[in-house]
C-alpha cells in the first residue's frame, strides 16, 4: 500500500484551485496556519490548500490561489 506522504501528489495538491469571489467581492485574506508539523494555506473565501511539511510550500500554494 503506498504511503500518503511518499511524494506522489494528486493534481489538486500541486495546483491549488483558483480564487473564488468571497461574500464581500474579490477580497481574499490569506494565512498560513501551522498544525503540528504541517502548514496549511487558508483563505477567507473558504479555500484551503493541502497540508505541507514546508511552510514555504504552503506560502506558494497561497500565492497561486491569490487572484490577479
Amino acid at each position: 500500500m503506498p504511503d500518503a506522504g511518499s511524494g506522489s501528489a494528486s493534481a489538486s495538491a500541486e495546483d491549488p484551485e483558483p480564487a473564488r469571489p468571497s461574500s464581500d467581492g474579490d477580497h481574499h485574506d490569506l494565512a498560513v496556519v501551522e498544525r503540528g508539523s504541517f502548514a496549511v494555506a487558508r483563505c477567507s473565501c473558504g479555500w484551503k490548500g493541502p497540508a505541507r511539511r514546508a511552510r514555504d510550500s504552503a506560502r506558494r500554494d497561497a500565492a497561486r490561489h491569490r487572484p490577479g
